[in-house]
C-alpha cells in the first residue's frame, strides 16, 4: 500500500528547527514524530575542542557522519581520528563520546530508533536559564534514556 506523500520530509540547505546550545546550535532535520519513531536526524556545527562526557544511550543506537573538520570518537576504551567523510555507528548501550578537533567541525547525528530531541531541547532550556549543574545534567540525561558515565569535560556548556 502506498504511503501518504504528505508525510515526506524535504528540507533544503539551512532548513530545520534550530536548537540553541549556547556555544553552538543544532538543526533538527527529522524527529521521531515525523518519522513514525524510526529515527532522528540532527546536524551540528561544533566549536573546536567541544565534546560531551562519556555516555551510554539505553534506548537507541547512534551514528555520526562527519561532514567537515575532524572528530576524535571514543568507543569504550578505543579512540578513532575521524576526518570529513567518516561514518561511525555506535550500538545501543555502548559507552562513547567525542571531541571536536582544532577547528570548527560539522556532523550529522542519527539516532535509531528516533530519540534524543527531548534531551537537546531540555539542555537548551537549562543553558538559557543559566549554567546547569551536574545534578540537572544527570536529570536531563535520565529523561532521555542516556547515562553519563564520565566527567563533564570543560567546555561542554
Amino acid at each position: 500500500m502506498p504511503r501518504d506523500p504528505a508525510s515526506a520530509i524535504v528540507l533544503r540547505p539551512a532548513e530545520g528547527r534550530s536548537i540553541d546550545l549556547g556555544s553552538f546550535s543544532m538543526s533538527l532535520k527529522a524527529g521521531a514524530d515525523a518519522t513514525g519513531g524510526a529515527f532522528t536526524l540532527l546536524e551540528a556545527t561544533e566549536p573546536p575542542d567541544f565534546g560531551p562526557p562519556m555516555h551510554v544511550h539505553t534506548n537507541c543506537a547512534e551514528a555520526f557522519y562527519v561532514l567537515e573538520g575532524e572528530y576524535r570518537i571514543f568507543v569504550e576504551d578505543r579512540a578513532f581520528a575521524c576526518p570529513a567523510g567518516s561514518f561511525i555507528y555506535i550500538p545501543q548501550a555502548v559507552r562513547h563520546g567525542f571531541r571536536v578537533g582544532g577547528a570548527p567541525s560539522r556532523k550529522l547525528n542519527l539516532y535509531l530508533p528516533g530519540a534524543m530531541v527531548g534531551y537537546f531541547d531540555d539542555l537548551s532550556a537549562a543553558i538559557a536559564n543559566g549554567s546547569p549543574d551536574e545534578r540537572q545534567l544527570d536529570e536531563i540525561a535520565d529523561r532521555a534514556g542516556m547515562q553519563v558515565v564520565g566527567p563533564v569535560p570543560s567546555g561542554y556548556l
